[in-house]
């Protein structure tokens, strides 16, 4: 049996950015339903948090996985429960892009704490400036669709 630890920090955002869980119980239920989800499909969510218009996951992945079927899974499963749940007043989706990126077991604690702070994170730094320096402190193309 192989051992495998491979984490990855995840974020992807409404689409349009549209600021649809700017309500906190909305967020908090949202994001208690995406790890229980992916929970159930056998993809280990270590933390889950993100603010109006985005999320951020730290995902470990297990031999059998890839990012984008995870994602994929995610992402679909949780945009067609919120239509279900007419949690939003109208038709929600994910933009179709999201970020991927590795984490090494070192800096895993510093993740979780990142991920945990995204209230307090931005009230100083909105979205679009974080999306940005992800741009360029992991040297991503940048897309016109997000």
């Amino acid at each position: 049996m192989p051992y495998i630890k491979i984490w990855v920090h995840l974020v992807w955002a409404t689409k349009n950015r549209e600021p649809y869980f700017n309500n906190k119980a909305l967020r908090q239920k949202v994001w208690k339903h995406i790890k229980a989800n992916a929970e159930t499909k056998g993809i280990y969510l270590d933390c889950v948090n993100g603010y109006h218009n985005h999320v951020h996951c730290l995902m470990s992945l297990n031999v059998n996985q890839t990012i984008a079927k995870n994602v994929q899974l995610i992402k679909g499963e949780c945009s067609s429960w919120i239509n279900k749940e007419n949690l939003i007043p109208f038709k929600f989706s994910w933009q179709k892009e999201y970020f991927a990126v590795s984490v090494s077991h070192s800096m895993v604690q510093k993740v979780r704490d990142y991920i945990h702070n995204q209230e307090n994170h931005h009230k100083k730094k909105s979205f679009d400036d974080e999306y940005n320096q992800f741009i360029l402190k992991y040297g991503f193309q940048k897309f016109d669709d997000l």
